[in-house]
């Protein structure tokens, strides 16, 4: 923009930014600018799945609207109970993955040619037009082909994560939660894991009280076991029911172990300590519970323990009917998209790294 290389697109006119504060408090003439000299598709997500060609050809391009009006034309159309327990093949043809990942969607945004060549492309957040990007990355968008949609689920999963301070601070706590699982019976040193969402949340129908947690998860929490407990509940008479039953610990008993870290990062490491629980009962609608089964899904994947071939954990969610058991089948994407994360973020995610430079995918 300050190089003159951008032109307001119906005037042709050069324009360059103005000149602002970098605190970031005032970002009106930011989007000012960038609705002058930037693509602002309007890609509403719960309405349309973003797809992405193979190649720039407008063969291609043409491919992908075909494959959705050959879905709107069917009988039947899809829905995300189809696929419940049956994923799709990573390498199955592209109308069937597809079919999978529409949930429910009537029509692509298609990243064409006019997008493609664009300078910049701006998502602009309006509330008034719906225009919000607030779901997860890969229920919305499409990858014709599979090796792409592959290698960015792994690059999302290798780079935008935690820092190291956060990981290298969890293992700290981690390896003392397993000392003391040990050392209370487990050979093994696991622990077991659950994250209590209280305080302000807004839904309500998760605000259970903790013997009725006890009784929805005995059957795989064992008694006498090590469980962490993430949580924002303060008064620790809640967990008084669950304590009578398992060696209870929370954040606040390794505080020593991190006595430098920032305060910011504690429900990070809330999240990563029950990351590598053996079991985890988490809370339904919680983005803070749905981010850790993905987490935990990566490991599945990534060390083929069991699950690994169908997507499914050993985790479970309170206190919702018909929920609790949401991770122990594979699920496709569906809305509402934030009320959990879904396996397709991780399935068969290193599927293909050997020939992923081979472009040849017909």
């Amino acid at each position: 923009g300050m190089a003159g290389n951008l032109v307001n697109l119906e005037t042709n006119e050069v324009v360059k930014p103005a000149q602002v504060d970098y605190n970031g408090k005032n970002t009106v003439p930011l989007h000012a600018y960038l609705l002058q000299v930037a693509k602002v598709p309007h890609w509403v997500p719960d309405e349309c799945l973003a797809a992405f060609p193979r190649s720039s050809d407008p063969a291609d391009i043409l491919r992908l609207q075909k494959m959705m009006d050959e879905i709107n034309a069917a009988e039947h159309a899809p829905t995300p109970l189809d696929y419940e327990g049956k994923p799709v093949g990573i390498m199955a043809p592209p109308i069937e993955r597809l079919k999978e990942n529409l949930a429910d969607r009537k029509k692509l945004c298609i990243y064409d040619e006019e997008l493609q060549n664009a300078k910049v492309v701006y998502f602009q957040m309006d509330h008034a037009t719906k225009s919000r990007l607030l779901i997860h990355f890969y229920s919305f968008i499409f990858f014709d082909d599979w090796k792409q949609d592959l290698w960015t689920k792994r690059f999302v999963r290798d780079h935008v994560r935690y820092v190291d301070e956060v990981m290298c601070a969890a293992a700290r706590i981690i390896s003392a939660i397993r000392e003391i699982s040990t050392t209370n019976g487990n050979t093994n040193g696991e622990y077991d894991a659950y994250h209590i969402r209280r305080g302000d949340f807004q839904y309500k129908k998760t605000r259970v009280e903790a013997d009725v947690i006890y009784d929805k998860s005995k059957g795989e929490v064992r008694e006498g076991a090590t469980v962490y407990i993430a949580t924002d509940e303060q008064d620790k008479a809640f967990f008084v029911p669950l304590a009578k039953h398992y060696k209870l610990l929370f954040l606040d008993d390794f505080i020593h172990l991190i006595p430098n870290l920032n305060t910011n990062f504690y429900g990070m490491l809330d999240q990563m300590i029950c990351v590598k629980s053996r079991v985890f009962y988490g809370t339904w609608w919680s983005t803070f519970s749905g981010y850790i089964n993905r987490m935990r899904g990566y490991h599945v994947a990534k060390n083929k323990w069991d699950g690994y071939q169908n997507g499914t954990l050993n985790s479970w969610y309170y206190p919702i009917p018909g929920r609790w058991d949401e991770a122990r089948i594979y699920r496709a994407t569906r809305k509402p998209f934030y009320m959990t994360e879904f396996p397709t973020s991780w399935l068969n995610i290193d599927t293909g790294i050997e020939n992923v430079y081979d472009t040849d995918t017909k």
